[in-house]
């Protein structure tokens, strides 16, 4: 990266808007670019698909920059970001139950990558979701990520 890149790079960061609280969004309809800096003439690092939950780190204009599940740092047009909240399932089989106890029922098993409809947080380490099916149940926030 040449010096007058990362001289940019380190006031752009400077002019931009933090988050304060983790701030997540799901992509809307259809998709999203990501870039590599707040520009559509930036270099497309890959299309986030429609439901994809991403963490906003920071705001620039018309320009959020997002981390993905991934740990990965890009940025995407603001106006692509949706407030429904999805979450996608880390582990290999994540299982939603009908009550938020280890003890309830499996009403599904979700494998990894899955995307969730985040209903609702509960402050009990558990997450009440909805798959695409139509199933309702509760998974244990540690097992997804975009909460």
């Amino acid at each position: 990266m040449t010096l007058s890149r990362s001289c940019a790079s380190v006031l752009l960061m400077l002019a931009c808007g933090t988050v304060s609280a983790f701030e997540f969004r799901s992509v809307g309809p259809p998709s999203v670019v990501l870039y590599d800096t707040p520009s559509a003439k930036g270099v497309k690092r890959y299309v986030a698909p429609r439901g994809m939950p991403l963490e906003v780190v920071a705001r620039y204009g018309d320009w959020a920059k997002v981390r993905d599940a991934e740990g990965e740092l890009s940025w995407t047009e603001a106006r692509g970001l949706a407030a429904q909240r999805n979450v996608v399932v880390k582990l290999a089989a994540a299982r939603v139950r009908a009550s938020p106890d280890d003890s309830a029922a499996v009403v599904m098993t979700a494998d990894k990558g899955v995307l969730l409809e985040l209903i609702d947080t509960l402050g009990t380490g558990w997450a009440q979701v909805r798959h695409r099916d139509g199933i309702v149940g509760f998974v244990r926030i540690t097992e997804v990520w975009g909460n």
